[in-house]
């Protein structure tokens, strides 16, 4: 994780852009990755960890009406987590994760592992992707991570070496 984080730096500074990130079902474990890398303070400018649903409203502005409508894990509510990222920081590029990580909250429409994605640049479009991973609780929360770090690489243009 920390040669993904690390990359990922190199290819923020090469851009001259700072990221933010958006979690919900990392609880910060993306910052947290993205903070093991000395000097990336020079490209990470901050992160929101959005639990709940009403601080995704507070921190991030994502629509009640969104939230109530697809739901907290939904491709519209990490569009608008992005959006409230950049919205709400010096950032131009964000990063959102939205899912269910377990052991419980699954449902038959929203299994244990399912998780959103999404990637957006400040003024351009945004990316989103659902994965289905599998695992514990923490293997789960691992593979998102590093999936979220991957996709600011391919956002950016660059490949990673894992992929």
């Amino acid at each position: 994780m920390d040669d993904l984080g690390a990359q990922l730096g190199a290819v923020l500074k090469a851009h001259g852009m700072m990221l933010s990130t958006a979690e919900s079902c990392t609880g910060g474990g993306v910052a947290s990755a993205v903070t093991e890398i000395a000097g990336s303070s020079a490209w990470f400018e901050r992160g929101f960890v959005t639990y709940s649903n009403q601080s995704k409203s507070d921190m991030l502005g994502v629509s009640p009406a969104t939230l109530a409508r697809y739901g907290a894990v939904s491709e519209a509510v990490v569009r608008e987590m992005v959006a409230g990222a950049l919205r709400h920081s010096q950032a131009q590029v964000a990063l959102a994760i939205s899912g269910i990580a377990g052991p419980s909250g699954g449902t038959a429409e929203k299994p244990v592992g399912t998780v959103w994605f999404a990637w957006g640049v400040k003024d351009g479009e945004v990316a989103a992707r659902l994965h289905r991973l599998s695992g514990n609780r923490a293997e789960i929360r691992r593979q998102a991570v590093e999936i979220a770090l991957q996709g600011v690489l391919e956002l950016l243009g660059q490949r990673t070496e894992t992929a």
